[in-house]
C-alpha cells in the first residue's frame, strides 16, 4: 500500500514550481497554458508517456490551449511521494 505523505514531506513540496494544493482535497494542482490546441495536446501525449513508466496517471482536463492537472494517489487517499515524483517530471517537460 502507498503511503500518504508525513507533515515533513509536505513542507518540502514548496519546492514544487507552480503545484499548488487544493482546498478541497488531497490533492497538488497545475494549469498548462500553450499557444496552440496542438502543444497542449503534444504535452499531453508526453505526460501520458511519462505517466504510464511511472504506472502513476492524473486527472486532467484539455480545453483548446489549457491542460489542467490534478495528482493524488487514490490507494492512499490522498497525496503520495508518487505524485510529487510525477510533478516534478512534468516540471521537467515544460
Amino acid at each position: 500500500m502507498v503511503q500518504r505523505l508525513t507533515d515533513a514531506q509536505r513542507a518540502e513540496l514548496g519546492d514544487l514550481k507552480d503545484w499548488a494544493l487544493l482546498e478541497d482535497r488531497d490533492a497538488l494542482y497545475r494549469r498548462f497554458v500553450f499557444k496552440t490546441f496542438n502543444e497542449a495536446w503534444g504535452f499531453m501525449s508526453r505526460v501520458a508517456l511519462l505517466a504510464e513508466t511511472q504506472d502513476h496517471h492524473p486527472e486532467w482536463a484539455n480545453v483548446y490551449n489549457r491542460v489542467d492537472i490534478v495528482l493524488t494517489t487514490h490507494d492512499a487517499d490522498g497525496l503520495s511521494k508518487r505524485d510529487v515524483t510525477l510533478a516534478r517530471a512534468i516540471n521537467a517537460l515544460v
